[in-house]
């Protein structure tokens, strides 16, 4: 889910248009869901209700998804102590 990758990155400390590039999106559209999310809080990233149209998903799963938003993808690469790079899960795929 895009709006909850928006959310994380900019708790990352990601600028506008740094989140904008990083999920190729328009720097228009990050910060109109960050204004959401600042507003009503996880309501902020849902979609707003159709008349007689039910939920897609619940708030726990919509929960879950936040919190794997969050999560470095597999085979994230990150730097050591000794200063060279590896892979968090050595089965993952490479990351950007």
């Amino acid at each position: 889910m895009a709006r909850a990758r928006i959310i994380a990155l900019s708790r990352d400390g990601l600028r506008v248009a740094g989140i904008a590039t990083e999920l190729g999106c328009h720097a228009k559209t990050a910060r109109w869901w960050l204004r959401r999310f600042n507003m009503l809080s996880v309501e902020g990233t849902e979609d707003r209700p159709v008349a007689d149209s039910p939920r897609r998903i619940t708030k726990a799963e919509l929960s879950r998804i936040i919190g794997l938003a969050k999560q470095a993808p597999q085979g994230h690469l990150t730097r050591r102590e000794e200063g060279e790079l590896a892979a968090e899960d050595e089965a993952g795929a490479p990351g950007h």
